[in-house]
C-alpha cells in the first residue's frame, strides 16, 4: 500500500487482501491443503460451487433446460431491453462528459507516473482488445442480416417472423438498405461497447494505480462502500463480476464453436452436429489448458501474434481480391451513415422495431456488460500513465475504427455480392456458415476458409486463457499470480459451461444466461460510475 494520505485508501499498513489468512478466518485470501491454492476464500468457494452446480443440472436436465432458456432470453430482452439501452448511453456520455472535463488531466498512476508502452505499442495492445471470436462470427452475418432486414421490410426465417427491420428500414432500395444494415451494426460495434468497456477499465486503473488497492471490481466501489469493500459487499460485487465474465466467454466459446462446425462441415463435409461441437469445445479447451499451463508470455502471447498476424492477412485478401475502392471508400460512408442514425438507434423508447431491439441490441449490451472485467482488466493493467482524456479517446476510439474496419470490409463485401453479383447463397446461408458462403464466391476459397477456422480456433483458446486469467485474479481477490491449478480449474469449466449451454439450447441458451449475467452487472456499472467520479474529484491535477 502506499503511503498517501489520499482519503480513498483504507487505513492500516496492507489491505486485507493482500494479507494470508488461516482457514476459518472471516477475510479474505486462503491457503488450502496440498494444491498450495491462494483463493479469495467466500468468491472462490461460492462462484466455483455455483458454477458446478449450474453444469450439473443443466447437462443432467438439458431437455427441460432448453425452453425455461428461450423463454429467459424472450422475457428479459422485451421487458428490459430499455433498461440495458438507457444503461449504455449512461456510460457512452460519461466518458464524454470526462474527456471535456478538467477530470480529464487526471493521470493513472499519479502525477508524475510515465506510460510503461510507447503510443504504438499500446495502440496496438487496444487494438488487439477489440479482436475475437464476435468479429468473426458476426462480421459478415449482422451487416449482411440488417441489410436484408432493411431491404425486404422484414426478415423470415422458416416461415417465422425473426427480426424487424433497423429504424423502420428502407424496403426497395438496395443503397439505402446498405447504408441502414452498416449503421445498426456499427451500432453494437463502435461507442458503446467501448464506453461500457472504458469506464469499468478507468475505474480499476485508477483504484489500483492512484489508490493502492487491488486489481479488482470491488476497488471500484471505496468511495460508496469504503471499508465494507472487504466484507460481504465487496464479496457480492465480485461473485457477480465471476459470473458475468464466466457466461459472457461461454457465450463467445458457443458461437466459435458453432462457426468452426459450420466451416468443418463446409470444408470437409464433417457433420455439423451438436455433438461435433461438443469436441470441439472439448478439444479447444484441452488446447487452452496447455497455453495456461504455459504461462502467458509463452502462451496466449505468443497465439495472440499468430491470430493478429493471420487475421491481418485474411482482411487484406479480401480488400485485394473484392471490390477494392467500394470496400476502402465505403468505411467512410458507414461512418457518416452511423454517426446520422446513432441517435435514432440509441434512443431507448417508442421504437417501433422491436424485434430489432430484443433480438440485437438488448443481447449485445448485455454481452458487452457481461466481457467488461475481462476486456476492462486487460486495458486498465496496460494504461498506466495515461491522462484520463487520452485513455478515454483512445480507448473510444482506435478499438472502434478496428471493429468498424473490419465490419466494413467483410460485411460490405458480402452485401456487394448480393446487390452486384446477385450471389444470393450468401444471404441465404445460416450465420454461422455465412463467412465461408461469401469467402467461396473469392478466389482460393479453400484455403481462406481453413484460415477462417484456425482464427476462430486460436481466438477461442486466447479468450479461454486470458478470461480464466482475469476471473482467477477476481477470485483470488486481485492477485495476479496466483497459483496455477486455478486457472486450470476456471478454464476447464468456461468449457464445460460452454457445452452446458450448448446442449441446453445452443444459441438462444448462450444468449439467454449472457443477459441473466448481464443484468445484475449492469446495476453494478452504474453504481460504478458514481464512484469513478468521486474517486476522480479526490486526485490532483498537474496543470
Amino acid at each position: 500500500m502506499t503511503d498517501s494520505k489520499d482519503p480513498m485508501i483504507p487505513d492500516g499498513d496492507v489491505n486485507p487482501i493482500d494479507t494470508d489468512y488461516e482457514v476459518g478466518q472471516d477475510n479474505i485470501v486462503v491457503a488450502i491443503g496440498p494444491f498450495g491454492l491462494d483463493i479469495h476464500n467466500r468468491v472462490f468457494l461460492i462462484s466455483g460451487l455455483a458454477v458446478i452446480a449450474f453444469v450439473a443440472i443443466t447437462i443432467g436436465f438439458y431437455e427441460q433446460a432448453a425452453p425455461l432458456f428461450t423463454q429467459m432470453r424472450d422475457w428479459l430482452t422485451a421487458n428490459l431491453g430499455w433498461f440495458f439501452m438507457s444503461a449504455a448511453n449512461v456510460f457512452v456520455l460519461l466518458a464524454l462528459i470526462l474527456v471535456v472535463s478538467p477530470l480529464g488531466k487526471v493521470r493513472l498512476g499519479g502525477t508524475e507516473a510515465k506510460p510503461d508502452y510507447s503510443y504504438p505499442g499500446w495502440f496496438s495492445m487496444l487494438f488487439a482488445a477489440g479482436m475475437g471470436i464476435g468479429l468473426m462470427f458476426f462480421g459478415v452475418s449482422e451487416p449482411l442480416s440488417h441489410f436484408t432486414a432493411a431491404y425486404d421490410g422484414v426478415a423470415f426465417q422458416d416461415g417465422v417472423r425473426v427480426d424487424s427491420a433497423p429504424l423502420g428500414g428502407a424496403e426497395g432500395n438496395a443503397a439505402a438498405a446498405q447504408r441502414l444494415g452498416m449503421a445498426a451494426t456499427i451500432y453494437h460495434w463502435a461507442l458503446h461497447p467501448w464506453a461500457i468497456y472504458a469506464i469499468l477499465a478507468l475505474g480499476l486503473a485508477l483504484f489500483s494505480f492512484n489508490k493502492g488497492l487491488p486489481l479488482t471490481i470491488r476497488s471500484v466501489f471505496y468511495p460508496l462502500l469504503g471499508e465494507r469493500i472487504w466484507g460481504w459487499p465487496g464479496h457480492i460485487i465480485d461473485i457477480l463480476a465471476v459470473f458475468a465474465t464466466l457466461f459472457g466467454l461461454a457465450t463467445s466459446l458457443g458461437l466459435g464453436a458453432s462457426q468452426a462446425s459450420a466451416g468443418l462441415n463446409y470444408l470437409f463435409g464433417v457433420p455439423e452436429t451438436t455433438g461435433v461441437q461438443i469436441l470441439l469445445v472439448v478439444a479447444i479447451t484441452a488446447v487452452a489448458l496447455v497455453s495456461v499451463v504455459a504461462g502467458l508470455d509463452a502462451g496466449v502471447k505468443r497465439l495472440s501474434e499468430i491470430n493478429m498476424t493471420l487475421a491481418g492477412l485474411l482482411l487484406l485478401f479480401v480488400i485485394l481480391v473484392g471490390p477494392t475502392l467500394a470496400l476502402l471508400t465505403g468505411f467512410a460512408g458507414n461512418l457518416w451513415a452511423y454517426l446520422q442514425n446513432l441517435p435514432a438507434l440509441a434512443n431507448p423508447l417508442g421504437r417501433d422495431d422491436a424485434a430489432f431491439v430484443q433480438g440485437w441490441t438488448a443481447f449485445y449490451w448485455a454481452w458487452w456488460i457481461s466481457w467488461s472485467p475481462f476486456v476492462g482488466m486487460f486495458i486498465a493493467r496496460v494504461s498506466r500513465g495515461r491522462t484520463v482524456r487520452e485513455f478515454l479517446i483512445s480507448v473510444l476510439l482506435i478499438p472502434s475504427a478496428a471493429c468498424v474496419f473490419w465490419m466494413s470490409i467483410f460485411g460490405g463485401a458480402a452485401i456487394d455480392q448480393v446487390v452486384n453479383d446477385g450471389y444470393q447463397a450468401v444471404a441465404e446461408a445460416d450465420l454461422p456458415l455465412q463467412l465461408f458462403t461469401m469467402l467461396d464466391a473469392l478466389p482460393l476459397a479453400q484455403i481462406t476458409s481453413f484460415i477462417a477456422i484456425v482464427l476462430v480456433v486460436v481466438f477461442f483458446v486466447t479468450s479461454s486463457d486470458s478470461g480464466s486469467l482475469v476471473i482467477d485474479t477476481i477470485a483470488a481477490g486481485g492477485k495476479v499470480n496466483a497459483p496455477t491449478p486455478q486457472r486450470i480449474f476456471w478454464c476447464t469449466f468456461e468449457g464445460l459451461v460452454a457445452i452446458a449451454l450448448i446442449l441446453g439450447g445452443g444459441l438462444v441458451a448462450l444468449q439467454a444466461m449472457a443477459v441473466s449475467t448481464g443484468l445484475p452487472f449492469t446495476l453494478v456499472l452504474l453504481m460504478a460510475c458514481v464512484a469513478l467520479v468521486k474517486g476522480l474529484l479526490t486526485e490532483p491535477i498537474k496543470s
